[in-house]
């Protein structure tokens, strides 16, 4: 019994003796890309007390730091321009720790739901035409695995890949072609990390706190049902697929969900501000945050309540500062299709929004779609502003469709409506004394009005009544 007893001791010791050692977090690994021109932080864990010392190739100077009482440590190493390969070399307490083929350049974060993780996994043809010839030592990719956990954790069970077909086909394709639409126009070393997961609710991205701590978000949350294919507890995803990533250094976000969310549609926009926030809180920067609308798609609800979520998407892409949204109303071809194949287009505007307002190589003119601004009544008509909006409207096709306008009763006749410079004038002869205009604003809709760009408009109401079913 005493020989067992210390043999399990001994094993103890040396476990815990191991388990000190100089470790890093996954993500700090061979191929990965460091945000340039910034205090990139590095960190892990180690003997306590002792003294880590970092050496970067692309610095003179050497730099040091102490393992905290906890095991931990951190420091923050300074990133230059664009470049590489480096190397990096982390020793402490008589072991070393090497990592290889470093580029400095712009890091960013793809996530959301199965329209931001599909690609060459579920057949997707972009994808499938890309891997034969898919080749760029300067495009990093970064897939983090599907995994939710009740508390917040402190690693990824994945490293980063160079790109490849093998690495390429599993991975987000919006992702891919907004990587590849960075690399020939900004000419920079580009990294990508995906973390999404289908049909998942914004609430599992959320820190639960901040849901449980907010009746209406609270009570949206308790919408979200089970499902054997994925998470819904608020915050499970954050825990284990965003957190994790927080102490490294990113250009910014993009995000690419709502379809789960219809069901819970009025407080969307209050999540989605709560949710954008709290990722930027956690990085300590106001980051970039671009979005895409939910896609035209058959939900066959008594009322139109993915028209209703567009409409809180375009609230939140107007209420926060560097948050963008991208409509893809044009780019379906098949309503009853969740899932759009046009996933390279998508990527392109997304890329756009970065390419002119992060970037500023755009032409910083009508690069976003136009999105409802105010009306005013003249005699029989309603005249439509829009915000970002200087060069004109356009439709293709003789009639602008799924356009709607009312009187007082609040009963909706198919309009007509013509383009004045950057307005829309909306007439019908069957409403004499109009109040309210409506475009595009069921499930399904693919109207035909576009910015001269060829940009759709966002589907809008300019009234505020109840929909009843």
């Amino acid at each position: 019994m005493k020989k067992t007893t210390l043999l399990i001791c001994l094993l103890a010791a040396c476990a815990k003796v191991n388990f000190a050692q100089l470790r890093l977090p996954n993500i700090l690994s061979d191929n990965m890309v460091l945000q340039r021109n910034t205090l990139s932080n590095i960190w892990g864990w180690g003997d306590a007390a002792t003294t880590v010392v970092i050496k970067a190739s692309w610095l003179d100077d050497t730099i040091k730091t102490t393992v905290d009482a906890g095991g931990k440590w951190t420091a923050q190493v300074p990133t230059k321009q664009a470049g590489g390969p480096y190397e990096l070399h982390i020793a402490s307490a008589g072991k070393e720790i090497s990592l290889h083929n470093i580029l400095l350049g712009d890091v960013w974060l793809v996530s959301g739901q199965s329209n931001m993780e599909w690609g060459g996994s579920q057949n997707l043809q972009e994808i499938m035409d890309e891997l034969p010839n898919v080749d760029d030592s300067n495009l990093r990719l970064l897939q983090i695995s599907r995994t939710a956990a009740k508390y917040p954790q402190e690693n990824i069970p994945n490293s980063w890949q160079l790109l490849n077909a093998e690495t390429l086909k599993p991975f987000s394709a919006i992702g891919y072609f907004i990587g590849k639409e960075f690399r020939r126009e900004v000419d920079v070393p580009i990294g990508i990390i995906n973390a999404s997961w289908g049909g998942t609710p914004a609430e599992v991205w959320t820190p639960e706190f901040l849901i449980d701590n907010d009746m209406r978000l609270r009570k949206a949350a308790e919408l979200q049902t089970e499902a054997p294919y994925r998470p819904h507890e608020k915050g499970v995803l954050w825990n284990s697929m965003i957190y994790p990533l927080t102490p490294f250094k990113l250009t910014g976000f993009y995000w690419y969900q709502g379809e789960s969310n219809v069901n819970s549609w009025p407080d969307y926009d209050k999540l989605m501000r709560t949710m954008i926030n709290s990722w930027r809180m956690a990085w300590d920067e106001d980051l970039p945050f671009y979005f895409v609308q939910i896609a035209p798609f058959a939900y066959d609800n008594k009322i139109p309540m993915a028209a209703l979520l567009r409409e809180q998407q375009s609230k939140t892409a107007n209420s926060l500062d560097h948050t963008g949204m991208v409509v893809i109303t044009d780019l379906v071809d098949n309503i009853d299709d969740i899932h759009p194949i046009q996933k390279r287009e998508v990527a392109k505007r997304l890329a756009n929004l970065a390419l002119n307002e992060h970037y500023e190589v755009g032409d910083d003119q009508d690069y976003k779609s136009p999105l409802y601004k105010s009306y005013a009544i003249q005699g029989n008509t309603l005249v439509v502003h829009f915000d970002h909006l200087t060069g004109g409207l356009m439709t293709k096709g003789n009639r602008i469709q799924d356009l709607y306008i009312a009187g007082a009763d609040s009963v909706f006749h198919e309009a007509e409506g013509k383009i004045e410079g950057n307005t829309l004038v909306v007439s019908s002869s069957k409403v004499s004394k109009p109040v309210a205009v409506r475009f595009g604003f069921t499930e399904t809709a693919m109207p035909n009005l576009f910015n001269k760009k060829g940009l759709p408009v966002s589907p809008f109401r300019t009234d505020e009544w109840v929909l009843s079913e």
